[in-house]
């Protein structure tokens, strides 16, 4: 790769897949102007043909589907068997176009006062530049440009590396949909390119999905410029299983959101904490079940578990792994058996460990791999210090058959949502947002037309108006 190219080298076989050269600076202005002039036009086009328009989007991204699953295979190792993304993304799609209406209605006060009209309005920012993952690389970027259309915003989408086919299939999707021209346009940019664009104030709010470092490069470089700036970053979710949770479902929820995709999920759970009256049966349930899994290529069809996104994020756990075992957990899965972990590439074995402690760094720094850390806890308080024993924040999940309960734990722990049952799911009805390290800003609900739009505030008085 070169300083002017993006390559993106699949897991599979670590060859090269795609290439695409980045934009010249040039390039890049003369985006950025179609993007202002194109956007000053677009948010007086009709919100109920901007939601139609983003529908028709949506649609064009259906018909692309089954492509778009080997496409995604072949870039971050997601096998084809869970048949990509894109239940989620209409989801998420369809309900903020939904929630539009009422979501960007002006806000009228209750207090009438009789000749004069009063209302705050909410406007859209302008240029929304969009930085997306390459973990989850539709659901993630949906978030972000769906409501940034549908209020009038122009978008720049700015996708990952490793995922650079994705931006591509959404450009298709928006030009088949009717979208004009410079209202959103698929980039591929440098850091420094990225940088200087909010250093400049050239966009006027940035989403980005990603590493804290990254967020932390993102915000050095709008320091000054003003521009607004969503950030969704690391995690380390934790869940935990109380003595009155049904331990059969805590077992297969868990695992799942533990190791699906290969355990890349912003979401997923990454340590559990168990009641000491469940926690053999608990522990023995996952073990059984996490050596069930079938590490391969994630083209066939029999693969549950494919490659991690590249080989150093591989390494990475590799290593997070060995430094536990090192100082006294113990591994319950025998990575043996997984003949496709070789132990050079990025085909990661699953591995389920006991024995552990906060003083790991596999119990307190993101892991973002197929590797899970459980301890035994004596109650709801123990839990909730461990769970909060992390400089992230992003979801924490607890099993219990008592509602109250489980809301009471959640008001005591710091993160942006709390499950209940469930793990690793976006709620389009709830806002998405995290606290500590995992970021700050909103997606997704009404909430998340927020993070897009600026209010501005109408007192038009009547000169003429007589009272009564």
């Amino acid at each position: 790769m070169t300083l002017n190219e993006v390559v993106c080298i699949s897991p599979i076989d670590g060859r090269e897949l795609v290439r695409r050269p980045i934009m010249t600076d040039a390039a890049l202005d003369r985006a950025l102007a179609a993007a202002r002039e194109a956007q000053r036009h677009w948010r007086r086009v009709a919100l109920s043909e901007r939601k139609a328009a983003v529908l028709r989007a949506l649609d064009a991204l259906e018909a692309m589907n089954s492509d778009i699953v080997s496409e995604l295979a072949q870039q971050m190792g997601r096998p084809v068997r869970f048949g990509g993304e894109f239940g989620g993304v209409k989801e998420r799609a369809v309900y903020m176009t939904r929630i539009a209406d009422e979501s960007l209605a002006p806000l009228v006060p209750d207090d009438d006062r009789p000749g004069i009209r009063r209302m705050v309005k909410f406007e859209p920012v302008g240029i929304v530049l969009v930085i997306a993952p390459w973990n989850y690389p539709f659901l993630t970027a949906i978030n972000a440009i769906v409501p940034a259309l549908i209020a009038g915003n122009a978008v720049l989408l700015k996708h990952a590396s490793q995922t650079i086919l994705v931006g591509e299939r959404f450009q298709a999707a928006m030009d088949k949909a009717g979208i004009p021209a410079g209202v959103f346009q698929n980039v591929v940019l440098n850091h420094q390119q990225t940088a200087r664009l909010l250093a400049a104030g050239e966009v006027d709010h940035c989403n980005f999905t990603g590493s804290v470092e990254g967020g932390r490069a993102i915000e050095r470089a709008a320091a000054g410029s003003f521009t607004s700036i969503g950030l969704e970053l690391g995690g380390k979710d934790p869940a935990y299983v109380r003595a009155d949770a049904d331990i059969e479902h805590a077992v297969d929820s868990i695992v799942d959101a533990a190791y699906f995709n290969s355990g890349q999920c912003c979401c997923g759970i990454e340590r559990v904490y168990v009641d000491a009256h469940h926690y053999v049966h608990f522990v023995e349930g996952v073990a059984a079940l996490v050596s069930k899994y079938v590490l391969g290529n994630p083209l066939d069809q029999a693969t549950t578990l494919g490659p991690m996104a590249h080989k150093r994020f591989a390494d990475h756990v590799r290593r997070q792994t060995a430094d536990a075992i090192a100082a006294g957990a113990k591994p319950l899965i025998d990575t043996g058996v997984f003949t496709a972990d070789d132990g050079a590439a990025a085909y990661l074995a699953p591995q389920l460990l006991t024995n552990v402690s906060h003083e790991m760094g596999l119990m307190r720094e993101e892991s973002f791999g197929p590797v899970l850390g459980i301890m035994k806890v004596s109650g709801d308080d123990e839990a909730i210090r461990l769970m909060n024993d992390s400089p992230y924040g992003l979801t924490s999940a607890i099993w219990s058959s008592d509602v109250e309960a489980a809301e009471w734990i959640g008001q005591n722990l710091n993160t942006g949502t709390v499950f209940m049952n469930r793990a690793d799911y976006l709620d389009p009805g709830l806002a998405w947002t995290g606290v500590k390290d995992t970021g700050r800003g909103i997606s997704l609900s009404r909430l998340g037309y927020s993070a897009v739009t600026r209010a501005k505030s109408y007192h038009l008085r009547q000169l003429n108006h007589r009272p009564s």
